[in-house]
């Protein structure tokens, strides 16, 4: 949360109204975006200082994403199921996804193979994300896990991990960045035109 602020931020409002699956999926739904807002730069021959751009906040989104459910998601869902292939599968694709953000991180648009490591942690990040929706998201549905629950320890973690990283709040000016569901939820409760 914002020091010495009364503005309500989107994030705010939506803390709390979320299951562990749907605040997942929300941030799948977010880097999917930016990979193709990415992909559309490249194909545009954008500025580097907008590549670069989408680049620090995908590279940010996952290392927030990959630190909660290594964190607290993953060892819910090993717990519940024992599907410890599954698991650690997962934690693997985590690993490679990681190196490339600091290799990524640690670059500058225009540098050769810049393009080429964000199109292949796009397309790493779309294949693990079809796992989890696919495999792990369904086995966690059905096991003895309160979602609710860890969805609002998650949210509560995810704004920790991003006040440590500075990387700021979404307010109503950003409405373009929420997926879909969240604007049509947002919309009918009044909260945004």
């Amino acid at each position: 949360m914002r020091k010495n602020s009364k503005k309500t931020t989107l994030k705010e409002k939506l803390m709390g109204k979320k299951d562990a699956i749907d605040l997942l999926t929300d941030d799948h739904d977010e880097v999917k975006k930016i990979f193709k807002q990415f992909k559309q730069l490249v194909e545009d021959d954008a500025p580097h200082a907008e590549k670069a751009a989408l680049v620090k906040k995908a590279c940010n989104a996952l290392l927030v994403h990959t630190k909660l459910e290594e964190e607290l998601f993953y060892p819910a869902v090993r717990k519940a199921t024992g599907d410890d292939e599954l698991m650690d599968e997962a934690k693997v694709e985590h690993a490679g996804a990681k190196d490339l953000i600091e290799q990524l991180l640690d670059m500058m648009p225009g540098e050769d193979m810049y393009d080429a490591k964000f199109i292949v942690l796009s397309e790493q990040v779309k294949h693990h994300i079809k796992e989890e929706e696919g495999k792990m998201f369904p086995e966690a549905k059905s096991a003895k896990i309160d979602l609710d629950a860890l969805g609002r320890k998650m949210e509560r973690r995810k704004q920790d991990l991003e006040q440590e990283m500075g990387i700021t709040d979404v307010d109503e000016t950003d409405v373009g960045v929420l997926s879909g569901r969240d604007k049509a939820r947002l919309t009918d409760e009044g909260l945004i035109p």
